[in-house]
């Protein structure tokens, strides 16, 4: 296969480093990031990956959200579960295959979703993916977790007998990711002696249980908008995003529930830049960087995996910025992503 040369402006490396260059990409792969004293007005930004995303809950959007949070979302009767026990398979697929659709629009290659339904759910999000560029991580609930990627608990006090299924998960070589923290810290030190590779939310986790992560390695993954929108955070202390970058956590950035929030990294972005006040480049990393967590890494460097959006900053406006770090994170919600490349 003939190489293929991207050309711009290459957010480079771990530390996205901005660089005049031409991409040079053969069979999936980076060969070499080549700079040059000029290049196109276009910039080349690794993929996003959406740290945790319900697609399922899709065939839901807006639904009436009011009540307090476990009448929504937890297993087993609340809302969203009720909405998709009653709905036909063809339309849970339809549904999860236009908020895939969304993210690999909004430069998305991948997400780890936490799958309800048991194996039925499994085997309809395997059908929404199929054919698409977007990978998915799925963790599967109820049983499907034995034909999943690994396994998505709720809050562990939602779900009798999550600690065997979480051993036979772990046992089997699968991916165990658990919810804790979302609405008081009183789940998270049952969830974290699970040894999980992520937590997902810990809005109102303490120091020492966010020092536990930091020592122990376990990532998390915020969701801010999805934590105002259902009302477990009303101020930039939570999720306690920099407190958890002082501690030595590794932070990636998801979007929840379709139901309530699209799947658009984008969005995500501007809405954390806007209310938590954190550098740029730590959150344009956390939107990258759960593709490390998950085993299949996105940086832009020689011998990587080929996974990238380009942006064209003269139809976008962005031909003006003059930090692109600062403006993907805070005005990609209206830029033009003229190109996706995807390999795995």
């Amino acid at each position: 296969m003939a190489q293929q040369v991207y050309s711009g402006l290459v957010l480079a490396g771990t530390e996205l480093e901005c660089l005049p260059a031409d991409l040079v990409v053969e069979r999936g792969r980076i060969v070499a990031i080549e700079e040059r004293t000029r290049a196109p007005a276009r910039w080349i930004c690794p993929s996003f990956f959406n740290a945790h995303t319900h697609v399922g809950d899709t065939i839901a959007m807006d639904a009436a959200a009011r009540g307090k949070i476990a009448s929504l979302v937890a297993p087993p009767d609340g809302l969203k579960h009720r909405l998709l026990r009653a709905a036909p398979d063809a339309d849970c697929v339809a549904g999860m295959r236009a908020s895939i659709e969304l993210m690999v629009r909004r430069g998305t290659a991948g997400f780890a979703d936490f799958r309800e339904g048991g194996r039925r759910g499994v085997g309809l999000l395997r059908a929404a993916t199929a054919g698409s560029a977007c990978r998915a991580v799925v963790l599967g609930r109820d049983g499907g977790e034995a034909e999943a990627d690994g396994i998505g608990v709720a809050s562990t006090r939602d779900v009798p007998g999550y600690r065997d299924a979480v051993e036979r998960t772990r046992q089997a070589g699968g991916f165990v990711a658990l919810h804790a923290g979302e609405r008081d810290a009183g789940d998270v030190d049952d969830a974290l002696d699970c040894r999980p590779d992520l937590v997902v939310h810990m809005t109102h986790a303490t120091d020492t249980q966010l020092r536990r992560c930091g020592d122990e390695g376990i990532a998390i993954a915020v969701c801010p908008r999805s934590n105002w929108r259902l009302g477990v955070a009303r101020d930039g202390a939570h999720p306690p995003i920099a407190r958890m970058i002082e501690l030595g956590c590794r932070v990636l950035l998801g979007t929840d529930n379709a139901m309530f929030v699209p799947p658009d990294m984008a969005g995500e972005l501007a809405f954390a830049s806007l209310v938590y006040r954190l550098d740029p480049l730590v959150l344009l990393r956390a939107a990258i960087e759960g593709a490390a967590a998950t085993g299949n890494p996105t940086w832009l460097a020689p011998g990587a995996v080929a996974s990238f959006f380009v942006v064209d900053e003269r139809r976008s406006g962005l031909s003006f910025s003059r930090d692109p770090v600062n403006s993907l994170v805070r005005r990609l919600e209206t830029a033009v992503i003229v190109s996706n490349v995807f390999n795995r």
